[in-house]
């Protein structure tokens, strides 16, 4: 389910500029601070997902935690591997494996593409990634390749101590799971990806200036 699960959107899928010919948001429920959204998608009877809550943590911060993907199997929901596989200007190659419990594991391999900006009060951050099996690990036996993982994050400052975080996704993790069982799923995930990011922002090593992904700042 990843990138912390998988998902649809560019940034300006997440952000409020979405086309104003894309099918509309539905709030489908908001607890725990997360106000959850889905939308048709054409064409598939999945729903895209939309999340949004502040994350007591400036943008910085989130946004390390989210690039320590390789550290996703110690934190992150459903995550047994997580690996960088290249790097290439702002943008770099992942390969995750995920083990849902309830069904057999999936895995992809997707690109990540990074952008950030100032703005009063910190710095804006999205992170958006599409799929790119062709670049990673051939499939293996026992393991159903994941072929629809497209999404992302953009990470506001909410003032200079908090962050208001859209989350963003459409995949088919395939399989016989029914769609309504699927998209079911996709919603106790990324309350999941929500909790667990707002509980790793209190490790102190976030706070430090260090580059997650490898490469010295």
């Amino acid at each position: 389910m990843l990138l912390g699960i998988c998902h649809l959107g560019t940034a300006a899928d997440v952000s409020e500029a979405a086309p104003t010919n894309s099918p509309p948001w539905r709030l489908e429920s908001e607890s725990g601070g997360v106000a959850l959204y889905s939308s048709v998608h054409p064409g598939s009877s999945l729903k895209k997902f939309k999340a949004v809550g502040l994350i007591e943590a400036p943008t910085r911060v989130v946004h390390n935690v989210l690039d320590d993907v390789e550290g996703y199997p110690k934190f992150m929901p459903f995550t047994a591997e997580c690996r960088i596989l290249k790097r290439e200007a702002d943008e770099f190659f992942a390969y995750q494996r995920i083990s849902p419990k309830i069904v057999s594991d999936r895995d992809y391999t997707i690109r990540i593409r990074q952008k950030s900006w100032p703005r009063d009060g910190g710095t804006c951050y999205t992170s958006d990634w599409e799929p790119a099996n062709e670049c990673g690990p051939a499939e293996r036996k026992g393991v159903l390749r994941v072929k629809l993982c497209e999404g992302g994050w953009l990470l506001e400052p909410d003032h200079t101590v908090k962050t208001r975080a859209t989350y963003s996704i459409f995949t088919d993790n395939g399989g016989r799971l029914p769609a309504f069982l699927a998209n079911a799923a996709s919603g106790i995930g990324i309350r999941k990806i929500f909790a667990a990011v707002r509980r790793q922002v209190k490790d102190p090593k976030y706070y430090e200036d260090r580059d997650f992904l490898g490469a010295a700042r």
